[in-house]
């Protein structure tokens, strides 16, 4: 098992996982089951931040869940756990043949953000912008702006943003 990072940096700090299962449309029900039945076993080793499934809006028969790690040396210490646990592995590993694809992404809130807990149930909305190559120095102040906007006239709640580090560059996800 390795890590991302390597030397000082592996010290650095939060950062959160973002996990997307694309499943097969028939094993959707399926596969949230056996999470439903079994995510306690898991969030033994590290924090769930939260975890949906997209109902409409682009590719359905999708999950995604954040996992929120204090630098990537917990990352590895984690998943060296998680690899060892025999019980989450019979009870997940079944859950891989449902999939179709999955994609992790690395990312880091915006240094303006602070994350904020989703409630257990309720409609959420994840938004993803590609953005010009420069990171939050760059864009940051102008999108912060549209973001509060958006807040501000009580659209919705900001649950977090947050920008790629490892995954497709450039890109911001924004969890309403």
């Amino acid at each position: 098992c390795s890590s991302f990072a390597t030397g000082p940096r592996q010290y650095d700090g939060t950062f959160y996982e973002f996990r997307t299962y694309c499943l097969k449309p028939s094993k959707m029900n399926e596969f949230l089951e056996n999470i439903k039945k079994n995510i306690h076993l898991r969030t033994a080793h590290s924090e769930l931040v939260g975890f949906w499934s997209v109902e409409f809006g682009g590719q359905v028969n999708k999950v995604f869940h954040i996992w929120k790690y204090d630098n990537f040396a917990h990352r590895t210490e984690v998943r060296k756990a998680v690899a060892k646990d025999k019980e989450w592995q019979q009870s997940f590993i079944p859950n891989l043949g449902l999939t179709d694809k999955q994609e992790i992404e690395i990312t880091y809130l915006v240094p303006w953000c602070k994350l904020e807990k989703p409630a257990k149930e309720g409609v959420y909305e994840l938004v993803s912008f590609q953005m010009k190559p420069g990171g939050p120095a760059l864009w940051g102040d102008a999108f912060k702006r549209a973001i509060n906007a958006h807040v501000d006239l009580g659209y919705s709640k900001l649950i977090g943003v947050f920008h790629t580090e490892y995954g497709e560059l450039n890109r911001v996800h924004v969890l309403w």
